[in-house]
């Protein structure tokens, strides 16, 4: 009888272990820090911190905005500093985000413009690398994907082509009455 009961014991204790012994191992995914957004965020780059940073680019890939969350909880004001690109081709920009407050870069609904980048060019489904720094900062370098404005929520975000030359408008006709005979 106490064979069969340490036998039922030495089963249990088998099954136990063989169904929940890959926890002890393998890493939990829960625990794993990822950008769930289609943006992503950005690792130190100094006092601002930089949430889900995305770049929506025109259908050619030839102009682009930066959408972005950059929070400032430091107590004076600070400068972002961004460049886009690799050796010639990089593209500057800058950003000032005041003491304790968080800037969202295209947040429309509140009169905030995505950050334009002039001389931006990606190609939509891309990534490209973007160095992000501010204060005394090392700064991060980290690729940052291309969107287009196809989404709903992206169109707004989308840049719109500058118009080159305005049409002037085309004047129509007047009807003018044509005389009556008087009696």
């Amino acid at each position: 009888m106490k064979t069969r009961l340490f036998a039922s014991l030495a089963i249990g204790a088998a099954v136990v272990l063989g169904t929940t012994g890959c926890n002890l191992i393998a890493p939990q995914a829960t625990t794993i820090d990822y950008s769930a957004s289609d943006g992503v965020n950005v690792p130190e780059s100094g006092p601002l911190q930089v949430r889900n940073a995305l770049i929506v680019a025109d259908d050619e890939g030839s102009a682009g905005n930066l959408v972005a969350a950059v929070v400032n909880d430091s107590t004076q004001a600070h400068t972002l500093r961004v460049e886009i690109g690799e050796g010639s081709d990089i593209v500057r920009a800058s950003v000032n985000v005041p003491a304790g407050r968080t800037l969202s870069l295209g947040d429309l609904a509140n009169g905030v413009e995505p950050l334009a980048l002039e001389g931006f060019e990606g190609a939509p489904g891309s990534t490209v690398p973007v160095y992000f720094q501010s204060g005394d900062g090392e700064g991060a370098l980290i690729q940052v994907p291309v969107l287009d404005g196809a989404l709903e929520y992206l169109s707004p975000l989308a840049p719109t082509p500058n118009p080159t030359g305005l049409l002037a408008p085309t004047p129509t006709p007047s009807a003018t009455p044509s005389p009556t005979p008087s009696s």
